[in-house]
């Protein structure tokens, strides 16, 4: 057996940013030794607001955000306009690349590509081409490995467009899946397999608020939250994993927490 995953509790979001920002650093200068490149995957929801905060802090006592050196792909996305409200593009283009300073690089982002909106599996077939193109290139991999995955929990434990329940949480050989009837709104969307999001390097998980606790307690402290979606990728990933969270989002969880700093 690993060992489990790494829980870090803060007291607020103006104490988990900076907490973020030096996880996050740690993970790309490891990267851009490893082969010069920073390969992350990112999901939607509250995470590229968290992200914004952690990433494009005035504060160098730490070490530099490279961006010039970030490939940003999509850990799911919603079959929606790039500009459309429900895009995961477009809140982080909001939150962190229209934020970027201008003397600063931009990462390179892998969007979807909107013409197959109207066809979530071809949609998901040219997004899984894309991560060959980048992670397949020269060799033949069974999974792409991110050097980070950045995800989301939500309320009902789904991560990802991974959701309870669902047969895609059996996929073993996809790369990218297609959804077409999400419990949550809206219904087509496409995401990364569960294989996929439990091979990063690094994955981080953040969650914040009083209303993540109950789901909180049930992927820490019970078996039938272990084989929710985030639970298994806790399972399978075990000590690669680490979550950032503030105390509501934790309280009555039995699991030890670390809290206040990495």
């Amino acid at each position: 057996m690993g060992k489990p995953p790494n829980l870090y509790a803060f007291a607020g979001n103006d104490e988990l940013a900076p907490s973020l920002r030096a996880y996050i650093l740690d993970a790309q200068n490891n990267a851009i030794e490893r082969h010069n490149v920073f390969r992350v995957g990112v999901s939607g929801g509250s995470l590229p607001k968290v992200l914004g905060k952690a990433l494009l802090q005035d504060n160098n006592a730490d070490g530099k955000v490279q961006f010039s050196k970030w490939e940003i792909f999509f850990a799911d996305e919603r079959a929606v306009p790039l500009d459309h409200e429900d895009s995961n593009y477009r809140l982080v283009k909001e939150e962190i690349l229209d934020k970027i300073p201008a003397e600063q690089s931009q990462p390179t982002v892998y969007p979807i590509d909107v013409k197959y909106l109207d066809d979530v599996q071809e949609m998901a077939d040219q997004y899984e081409q894309k991560l060959v193109s980048v992670f397949a290139a020269r060799d033949s991999v069974r999974l792409p490995m991110f050097d980070l995955l950045l995800l989301g929990c939500g309320p009902d434990g789904h991560t990802c467009s991974l959701f309870p329940g669902s047969p895609l949480l059996r996929e073993t050989e996809a790369w990218v899946l297609p959804i077409s009837d999400s419990p949550k709104p809206p219904p087509k969307r496409i995401t990364l397999s569960l294989p996929v999001a439990s091979h990063g390097i690094k994955i981080a998980f953040v969650a914040t608020g009083g209303g993540k606790k109950e789901i909180m307690k049930q992927i820490f402290d019970t078996e039938e939250g272990r084989q929710l979606p985030c639970g298994l990728i806790n399972t399978f990933a075990q000590e690669r994993v680490s979550w950032f969270v503030d105390y509501p989002a934790i309280e009555g969880v039995s699991f030890p927490a670390r809290r206040g700093s990495l």
